[in-house]
Protein backbone atom coordinates (compact mmCIF):
# COMPACT_ATOMS: atom_id res chain seq x y z
CA UNK A 1 0.00 0.00 0.00
CA UNK A 2 1.22 3.42 -0.92
CA UNK A 3 1.40 6.56 1.16
CA UNK A 4 0.68 9.86 -0.36
CA UNK A 5 1.95 12.87 1.12
CA UNK A 6 0.47 16.12 0.65
CA UNK A 7 3.16 19.03 0.70
CA UNK A 8 1.61 22.39 0.73
CA UNK A 9 4.73 25.24 -0.10
CA UNK A 10 3.44 28.35 1.45
CA UNK A 11 5.14 31.65 0.78
CA UNK A 12 5.05 34.44 2.99
CA UNK A 13 7.03 37.50 1.77
CA UNK A 14 7.74 40.20 4.38
CA UNK A 15 9.18 43.67 4.30
CA UNK A 16 10.58 45.98 7.10
CA UNK A 17 10.39 49.75 5.65
CA UNK A 18 13.08 51.78 7.33
CA UNK A 19 11.41 55.08 8.14
CA UNK A 20 12.80 57.95 10.17
CA UNK A 21 14.51 54.73 12.90
CA UNK A 22 11.28 53.03 12.78
CA UNK A 23 9.93 49.90 11.01
CA UNK A 24 6.84 49.37 9.09
CA UNK A 25 6.04 45.80 8.80
CA UNK A 26 4.23 44.38 5.89
CA UNK A 27 3.70 40.13 5.87
CA UNK A 28 2.21 38.85 2.73
CA UNK A 29 0.89 35.21 2.50
CA UNK A 30 0.32 33.74 -1.08
CA UNK A 31 -1.85 31.34 -0.07
CA UNK A 32 -3.95 33.30 2.11
CA UNK A 33 -7.74 33.52 0.73
CA UNK A 34 -7.58 37.51 0.67
CA UNK A 35 -6.10 39.44 -2.62
CA UNK A 36 -2.74 40.64 -2.47
CA UNK A 37 -3.82 44.28 -2.48
CA UNK A 38 -6.54 43.61 -0.11
CA UNK A 39 -3.80 42.52 2.72
CA UNK A 40 -1.39 45.10 2.39
CA UNK A 41 -4.15 47.58 2.83
CA UNK A 42 -5.25 45.90 5.99
CA UNK A 43 -2.28 46.22 7.31
CA UNK A 44 -1.26 49.29 6.37
CA UNK A 45 -4.93 50.90 7.84
CA UNK A 46 -4.17 48.41 11.11
CA UNK A 47 -0.94 50.68 11.79
CA UNK A 48 -2.49 53.93 10.64
CA UNK A 49 -5.72 53.46 13.15
CA UNK A 50 -2.84 51.82 15.95
CA UNK A 51 -0.72 55.02 15.67
CA UNK A 52 2.15 53.19 14.30
CA UNK A 53 2.27 55.04 11.20
CA UNK A 54 1.70 58.81 11.96
CA UNK A 55 0.06 61.83 10.29
CA UNK A 56 2.18 62.67 7.52
CA UNK A 57 4.90 59.67 7.83
CA UNK A 58 6.17 58.73 3.99
CA UNK A 59 5.26 55.31 2.60
CA UNK A 60 6.75 53.40 0.35
CA UNK A 61 6.78 54.50 -3.24
CA UNK A 62 4.33 52.15 -4.97
CA UNK A 63 7.53 50.85 -7.06
CA UNK A 64 9.47 50.27 -4.15
CA UNK A 65 6.81 48.42 -2.36
CA UNK A 66 6.21 45.98 -5.15
CA UNK A 67 9.84 45.45 -5.51
CA UNK A 68 10.37 44.73 -1.53
CA UNK A 69 7.37 42.33 -1.79
CA UNK A 70 8.27 40.77 -5.25
CA UNK A 71 4.45 41.39 -6.20
CA UNK A 72 3.04 43.80 -9.49
CA UNK A 73 2.94 47.45 -9.27
CA UNK A 74 -0.30 47.01 -10.23
CA UNK A 75 -1.27 45.19 -6.78
CA UNK A 76 0.76 48.01 -5.05
CA UNK A 77 -0.86 50.85 -6.68
CA UNK A 78 -4.86 49.29 -6.16
CA UNK A 79 -4.04 49.43 -2.43
CA UNK A 80 -2.82 52.77 -2.42
CA UNK A 81 -5.46 53.78 -4.23
CA UNK A 82 -7.83 51.90 -1.82
CA UNK A 83 -6.33 53.84 1.32
CA UNK A 84 -6.39 57.25 -0.45
CA UNK A 85 -10.38 56.42 -1.30
CA UNK A 86 -11.04 55.73 2.11
CA UNK A 87 -9.07 58.06 3.53
CA UNK A 88 -6.04 57.06 4.94
CA UNK A 89 -3.41 58.39 3.01
CA UNK A 90 -2.74 61.46 0.66
CA UNK A 91 -0.48 61.33 -2.41
CA UNK A 92 1.40 63.93 -3.99
CA UNK A 93 2.70 64.11 -7.66
CA UNK A 94 6.13 63.03 -7.90
CA UNK A 95 6.68 63.09 -4.18
CA UNK A 96 4.93 60.07 -3.26
CA UNK A 97 2.25 58.73 -0.38
CA UNK A 98 1.83 60.14 3.39
CA UNK A 99 -0.49 59.02 5.88
CA UNK A 100 -3.59 61.38 6.52
CA UNK A 101 -4.17 62.48 9.70
CA UNK A 102 -6.96 60.23 11.34
CA UNK A 103 -10.27 61.71 11.76
CA UNK A 104 -11.63 60.64 15.45
CA UNK A 105 -14.78 59.50 14.36
CA UNK A 106 -13.39 57.68 11.25
CA UNK A 107 -11.06 55.54 14.00
CA UNK A 108 -14.24 55.00 15.80
CA UNK A 109 -16.07 54.13 13.26
CA UNK A 110 -13.72 51.53 11.67
CA UNK A 111 -13.27 49.88 15.59
CA UNK A 112 -17.33 49.76 15.55
CA UNK A 113 -16.89 48.05 12.44
CA UNK A 114 -14.69 45.76 13.83
CA UNK A 115 -16.78 44.93 16.98
CA UNK A 116 -19.90 44.63 14.76
CA UNK A 117 -17.75 41.63 13.13
CA UNK A 118 -16.88 40.11 16.61
CA UNK A 119 -20.58 40.74 17.94
CA UNK A 120 -22.42 39.39 14.91
CA UNK A 121 -19.55 36.20 15.39
CA UNK A 122 -20.56 35.91 18.89
CA UNK A 123 -24.40 36.38 18.13
CA UNK A 124 -23.76 33.04 15.15
CA UNK A 125 -22.01 30.94 17.68
CA UNK A 126 -24.99 31.55 20.30
CA UNK A 127 -27.55 30.36 17.88
CA UNK A 128 -25.46 27.26 17.11
CA UNK A 129 -25.62 26.60 20.53
CA UNK A 130 -29.04 27.47 21.76
CA UNK A 131 -27.96 30.39 24.30
CA UNK A 132 -30.60 33.25 23.86
CA UNK A 133 -29.76 37.17 23.59
CA UNK A 134 -30.80 37.72 27.40
CA UNK A 135 -27.54 34.97 28.53
CA UNK A 136 -25.82 36.74 25.94
CA UNK A 137 -26.08 39.80 27.35
CA UNK A 138 -26.10 38.41 30.76
CA UNK A 139 -22.55 37.05 29.90
CA UNK A 140 -21.62 40.26 28.76
CA UNK A 141 -22.69 42.48 31.64
CA UNK A 142 -20.41 39.81 33.38
CA UNK A 143 -17.31 40.14 30.83
CA UNK A 144 -17.63 43.71 31.39
CA UNK A 145 -18.09 43.98 35.42
CA UNK A 146 -14.78 41.55 35.50
CA UNK A 147 -12.68 43.98 33.11
CA UNK A 148 -13.71 47.30 34.96
CA UNK A 149 -12.33 45.14 38.06
CA UNK A 150 -9.17 44.12 36.37
CA UNK A 151 -8.74 47.98 35.86
CA UNK A 152 -9.37 49.46 38.94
Amino acid sequence: MEKTVDISVHFVYSVYIQKVGETMRLVIHNQSDAPIFKQIYDQIKAQIIAGELKQDDALPSIRQLAKDLKVSVITTKRAYEELEHDGFIYTMAKRGSYVKGMNPSLIKEEYLKQIETHLQDALDLADIVGISIAELKALLDVLKSETEGGRK
